[in-house]
This record gives structure tokens, sequence and C-alpha cells, in this order.
């Protein structure tokens, strides 16, 4: 879809409509983000500035960060991060709605608007009104815009992890489990950003041929 038929498709519901998604559901280590976006002031100039818009995982890094500042600048925005340690307490899908919550709540002034949450399921305890969109990212210019602000967060985050802890390489796997990051955790064991509970199949794996 090009950008006007993204922003079209928000458009359609004839209200102040948020977009939120979220970034780093999937990796074994770091936090997960969720941005809330909504376009106060839609204008053909900013349609063309935004004419790359996109899902985030259809754009490469440079793209994202060549429009990261014009989203910024040019939206109601917010991001949030929701920590290993409540990853870990509450589950990965609870922590992402939740950021999804506390990003969306920061931004909405009252009830007369409508957030759009990618993917399948609902924000849980949240009092406006809302409508999930599957596949959202490549549908809603909100839900694309919060898609980059909060992938490139996240992704910003993990280079700062990575000058902590280098061996594991998380500037390039962000945390996912490559094969590189799995040995390393073989060698090097946990930090404090992994997320034990999405290694546990690795674990019992090592366990079991240890038994052999």
């Amino acid at each position: 879809m090009t950008a006007k038929e993204l922003f079209d498709f928000d458009k359609q519901f004839r209200t102040t409509v948020i977009g939120t998604d979220e970034a780093g559901r999937g990796p074994a280590a770091g936090g997960v983000y969720a941005a809330a976006v909504c376009f106060d002031k839609i204008t053909d100039g900013l349609i063309k500035d935004l004419e790359i818009l996109n899902d985030s995982k259809k754009l490469t890094p440079k793209k994202r960060e060549s429009i990261y500042n014009i989203i910024i600048n040019n939206t109601l925005n917010k991001i949030v991060c929701v920590e290993v340690d409540e990853i870990e307490k509450y589950n990965i899908l609870n922590s992402s709605l939740k950021a999804m919550n506390i990003a969306c709540s920061e931004i909405i002034e009252n009830d007369n608007c409508l957030v759009l949450v990618d993917g399948n399921k609902l924000i849980k305890n949240f009092k406006y009104p809302q409508k999930y969109i599957i596949k959202g990212d490549s549908k809603s210019a909100s839900i694309a815009a919060a898609s980059i602000l909060a992938k490139v967060t996240r992704d910003r985050y993990m280079l700062k992890l990575h000058e902590e802890f280098p061996m594991y390489n998380w500037a390039k796997n962000a945390g996912y489990l490559t094969q590189e990051h799995i040995k390393a955790i073989d060698k090097y064991g946990l930090t404090k950003y992994h997320r034990p509970s999405f290694l546990k199949k690795h674990f019992t794996k090592q366990l079991s041929l240890l038994d052999i």
C-alpha cells in the first residue's frame, strides 16, 4: 500500500485514530517496546515526506531511521519499554499489552478517539475505544508509524546492551536466538537482560544430551 492508502485507511473511522504496535516479543533478551502514534495534523507534505511508510519489518534499518524523526516531530507519540523482570513475571503477551496500554493512555486526551491495535488481541484493562487490526502495520498509517518508533527505539536500546555484553552480538541479532547467540549463551551463561523463560526448551535439550 502507498502512504496515501495507509492514511486513507485511518480516515475511514472518522474520528481521532491512535495506532499502537510493539517490537521485541520474540527475542530472548531485552525488554519489549510499544509505541502509540496519533497523526493529529495530516498534510500533503507530510504524506510525501512519509512516502516510504510501511510495516517496520518491510523497511531496512536505514529507511526506518530516515523517517523516525519525521514521525516523532509530526505526531502525538509515546514509546514505552517493559523490562525483562516483568516479562518473566507476567509473560510476554501481557507485557506487550501493558506497554501498549501505557503508551496509548499517555497521549489520549478524551474518549473521542479510537485506538487501533496491531494483531489479534485487544489491550487488557483499557478504558478507551479500541479495535484490533490483523497485519495493521501494513494497513494503517498510525500503526505503521508506531511499529517504526518501537522498532528503531528497541534496536538502539539493544546496541547499548551490546556495548555492555558484546559477546552475544546483540547489535546484529537484537536478542533473537540465532545460532551465534545460542552458542554464546552456552559459553558465557545468561545475563540480567536474558529472558530465562524463552530458553527453557534449549536448556532442557542440553540437559537431555548430558544424560545420554
